[in-house]
Parts: structure tokens; sequence; C-alpha cells
């Protein structure tokens, strides 16, 4: 039977000192790899590349860049981990304009942000000018107008508009574009009542709580009626319809010929 072969300690030195010096080099490269990780992080925070080079916004109509940039405190030149996006979004949605703000870092040093506008909705006579109101009850200051936007007479700013904003963005554009005016005409028994007179002549008798869910049904009503005979299609409550009295037209007119 062989023995096996005995190493002596001379023998093994040397692989030990090997194995130490491997050891030793896997150290040094470590440190040194950290070591400029660092330097390289220092260098980086000291120069532009960590300042806010360029912020931009998207999805913006009704509120310019400058204000949303203004109202979200971020400036260029300043540090860009130090940008709250959160913060920075919940500012821009103060704005009465803006319905969802996001904002976001675009590599290596640009900020981004994402605007969604509440839509302009219908037309509110004040003044004598015509201003547009957003699907939230607010009133521009600016006179754009609107194609197919119904026009809104006897409202003020307040809950009332809020209220029937909120209705008239449920309403199918369809519906809506047919729309002509809406006066506002509150009851004793109905604060919210209201008026609605359509492109096609008739007249619509309404709650603004309900207009929503009531107008949807208003091309199936208008289609059995007689066209040419125009009155009241009233929906506070149920839906009924009630013609014009010719007679008393006719009457009117012929005062008027006097």
């Amino acid at each position: 039977m062989q023995k096996g072969k005995v190493l002596s300690l001379e023998d093994r030195i040397p692989k030990i000192k090997e194995h130490r010096k491997r050891r030793a080099n896997r150290r040094l490269i470590f440190l040194l790899t950290l070591f400029f990780l660092l330097i390289v992080c220092v260098v980086y925070i000291q120069s532009p590349l960590s300042q806010i080079n360029k912020i931009e916004v998207y999805g913006n109509n009704l509120v310019s860049k400058n204000e949303i940039t203004k109202v979200s405190s971020l400036k260029k030149g300043d540090n860009i981990w130090k940008v709250n996006k959160g913060q920075a979004s919940k500012k821009i949605m103060e704005l009465p304009e803006v319905k969802k703000a996001g904002v976001r870092l675009e590599f290596p040093n640009n900020i981004v942000i994402d605007i969604k506008e509440y839509s302009p909705i219908a037309l509110i006579v004040s003044d004598k000018e015509f201003l547009p109101v957003l699907e939230n009850g607010t009133i521009l200051k600016n006179s754009t107008m609107l194609a197919d936007a119904p026009l809104l007479i006897n409202f003020k700013k307040g809950p009332f508009l809020d209220e029937l904003a909120a209705q008239l963005k449920d309403i199918p554009s369809e519906i809506l574009n047919a729309v002509s005016e809406i006066h506002y005409e509150p009851k004793e028994t109905d604060k919210y009542h209201i008026y609605i007179f359509m492109n096609d002549g008739f007249e619509i008798s309404a709650t603004i709580t309900t207009l929503s869910t009531k107008m949807i049904h208003y091309p199936s009503i208008v289609s059995q009626l007689d066209p040419k005979v125009k009155g009241v299609i009233n929906l506070e409550v149920g839906s009924f319809f009630k013609a014009y009295d010719l007679e008393e037209e006719v009457k009117s007119e012929e005062e008027e010929e006097r």
C-alpha cells in the first residue's frame, strides 16, 4: 500500500503567499474602485450636471408655462436631487385650471412637468363678455370663444354653476352641442331650476341636479314629437311635452303690428 505524499512546510509557504497576494490585490482593487466612485460623485455634485438644466411643460393650453413653473417652485440651477416631485405636483394642482400634474426627471438633468387641464364646457355671459367655463366650474378671465358651446345666462360663480358644470361634463357631446342657451330661473320649490333652449327650437324645463341623467333621453323624446310643433319638454320630475299656445303667439304678433 502506497502512502500519500506529504508536503513539507517549505513547499506550502509559496502557495500561502500567492493566496494572500491575490486577496490583497482584490482588496486594493475594491478600495481603489470605491475611492474612484466617491471622487466621481463629488465631481458630479459640484458640476452643472447635478443642477436643473431645463424645465419642460407638456399638456398645458389654459395656463402658461411660466405660471406653472413659478407655482411649482422649481428653478433652473437648483440641485436636481433635492427636487420634491410630489410637493411640486401638489402645488401645481392648486391652480384651478389643472386637473392632474406629474413631475419627473429626464436624464441627465432635465425636469418634465406633465399637465392635464379641465376642459372648457360652456360660455357664461358676464358684463357683455363671453367667458369660458371649465368642467369644474372655474370661469376663465380670457374671452376665448368655444365652438358649439352653450351660453349660460343669469349664472354667477358659486355652487349652482359648479353643479351645472359637473352635470354638463357627463352629457354626451352630440347632445351638448345641440344646446343653445341655459337660463338659471330658480323657483320657490326648486332653487336649481333652469330653462334650456335647444338649437332645434324646443325648450326644456329641468333641474340642475338631475340634468345629465335626464338629457340622455332627449333624442328619443324628440323623435316621438312632431318637429313642426314646438313647445316645452318638462324633465323636472318625469318627462312630458306641452306645445306652445299658437293662438297666443298669433295674438301677440297682431299686437306688435299695431
